[in-house]
């Protein structure tokens, strides 16, 4: 999954915006204003910080190498994966939505009421 590729399916889920609050080359992807993705799009590898159950965080980054402590985040919560090593596409749309779901399941319920009428 390239960047594009990444951007775009994140776009088509309900509720989800782009900006860079951080400056042109960092990429934040929210859902109802809440990042649930940062991506440098100037780094030499492609990869993508996500935010993951503190459990999941640990069972992935036992097993996969590509799935390191979120870089310049709270590591408990936040992976960084590496979207150019081995893991598939299907595994990154996963780890995606996961980290979608995180986001989701904090919103108050107000939010998560008007992110379901959009």
């Amino acid at each position: 999954m390239n960047v594009e590729q990444f951007r775009t399916y994140c776009l088509a889920q309900k509720g989800v915006s782009e900006d860079f609050p951080f400056g042109e080359s960092t990429l934040c992807l929210r859902v109802v204003g809440k990042i649930f993705a940062i991506t440098g799009l100037d780094s030499e590898r492609f990869t993508v910080n996500l935010k993951c159950d503190p459990e999941f965080a640990l069972e992935l980054r036992e097993h996969h190498t590509e799935v390191q402590p979120g870089w310049h985040m709270n590591k408990k919560h936040w992976n960084t994966v590496d979207f150019e090593g081995d893991l598939g596409d299907a595994m990154l749309r996963s780890l995606i939505d996961h980290s979608y779901a995180q986001v989701v399941k904090s919103l108050k319920k107000a939010e998560r009421i008007l992110l379901e009428q959009i």
